[in-house]
């Protein structure tokens, strides 16, 4: 055992350090990256560029949400309805229509009077923020 030690001992001590890494190759753009680029550096139109969002809140007469409400959305001067949906469990909705135009949303429910109300989508503007407090139909309380 003494002589494995100063075997090893004569010999001087060689720290190890470890190579240092080649630097990683610049890798090109990814594909995502630059497909979703126009030659002029600018996104390409999506298929919801000429769209308006009409986004609406329904509550009850006491101030609680219209879980269910329909709404209904036509071109203002036309009878039919282009557009329709129902108000989601918070009483919200969301649907979309061409911009440039102005619309007539109607939303009625169960024992309510229909409630309507004009968006304009003309302007530079994309999204509409409505919100509509239904009254009860006659004099019944609910």
């Amino acid at each position: 055992m003494a002589s494995l030690v100063l075997l090893l001992s004569g010999f001087p001590a060689q720290a190890q350090s470890p190579e240092p890494s080649p630097p990683a190759p610049e890798k090109p753009a990814s594909t995502a990256e630059s497909s979703n680029k126009n030659k002029n550096g600018t996104k390409p139109s999506s298929k919801h560029a000429h769209d308006f969002l009409i986004k609406g809140t329904v509550f009850t007469q006491d101030g609680l949400s219209f879980s269910g409400a329909r709404i209904q959305i036509r071109k203002e001067g036309e009878k039919k309805f282009r557009w329709q949906d129902s108000a989601n469990s918070r009483g919200e909705f969301a649907i979309r229509v061409i911009r440039g135009a102005k619309y007539e949303v109607v939303v009625s429910g169960k024992g309510c009077k229909d409630q309507q109300k004009t968006v304009d989508a003309t302007g530079s503007d994309r999204v509409e923020e409505i919100v509509l407090h239904m009254e009860r139909e006659g004099n019944k309380p609910s």
